[in-house]
């Protein structure tokens, strides 16, 4: 059974060698009992997502509070309304999302997913899509799933 410091030195390594994520040491580790507590701030959702996604993926980690901050730059930044254009139109290029049944709300570049779709997977595509939009700080996603 791995020990809390060797999880955390796994994570560490992991976050090292992401490419995704540009500056892994603003992300601060701890870990207790094989629960990781993430916090630092990173440059978009996207790279939260893989810090995240890494944490999990180290043997031994049974859960991951995830304390990310995502800080734009203002380059990175967009308005809600460009957010939401762009999210539509991805979700009409996905051939997994029956893009007429998801609604896309962006509020200070948090974008809210609703609707209801047939399957899990088509929820998690339509999240996937805008997750990695630029200027996105986050994403709630209440796409319900209804049986067929």
């Amino acid at each position: 059974m791995p020990t809390d410091v060797t999880i955390e030195d796994g994570i560490r390594e992991s976050l090292d060698l992401d490419p995704r994520i540009p500056e892994p040491e603003q992300v601060a580790i701890a870990v207790d009992g094989g629960a990781a507590i993430m916090r630092g701030t990173v440059g978009s959702f996207s790279q939260r997502r893989a810090a995240v996604s890494d944490a999990r993926e180290i043997d031994g980690v049974y859960r991951v509070d995830d304390q990310i901050d995502v800080r734009l730059m203002d380059d990175d930044r967009r308005e809600d309304a460009d957010i939401r254009g762009v999210a539509l139109q991805i979700l009409m290029w996905d051939t997994l999302v029956p893009a007429d049944a998801v609604d896309v709300k962006v509020s200070d570049g948090w974008v809210t997913l609703k609707g209801q779709v047939s399957y899990q997977f088509q929820s998690d595509a339509a999240y996937d899509d805008v997750a990695v939009l630029l200027g996105v700080f986050g994403v709630t996603n209440e796409i319900r799933v209804v049986n067929p």
